[in-house]
């Protein structure tokens, strides 16, 4: 189990790694420190194997490309803020209908 973060260098090489991976066919692997959003397009490629296009190619290297400029990470917290403040307007409605 990782106790670290893998740094540029090494994410790149995973992210590398897992493409080719996706594009034979075979599944993510596990501690690769590839986020949310560069995993699931990673998936993508691996199911469409052995037909995955260049859009779905071109799509796992904007996700990783993401991954690396931050805008991954900064859409899942606007994402979760977004979300959490629903959650607060649904129980503050909730407070106003009781009796």
């Amino acid at each position: 189990m990782r106790t670290d973060h893998p740094d540029e260098a090494e994410l790149r090489r995973n992210f590398a790694m897992g493409l080719d991976d996706a594009l034979a066919g075979r599944g993510l692997r596990s501690a690769t420190g590839l986020d949310l959003m560069t995993s699931t397009a990673l998936r993508a490629v691996t199911r469409a194997h052995p037909h995955a296009t260049e859009d779905l190619i071109a799509a796992a290297e904007a996700a990783f490309a993401g991954q690396l400029d931050g805008s991954n990470a900064a859409a899942e917290r606007a994402e979760q803020q977004r979300h959490i403040a629903e959650i607060k307007a649904r129980q503050q409605a909730a407070r106003r209908e009781r009796p």
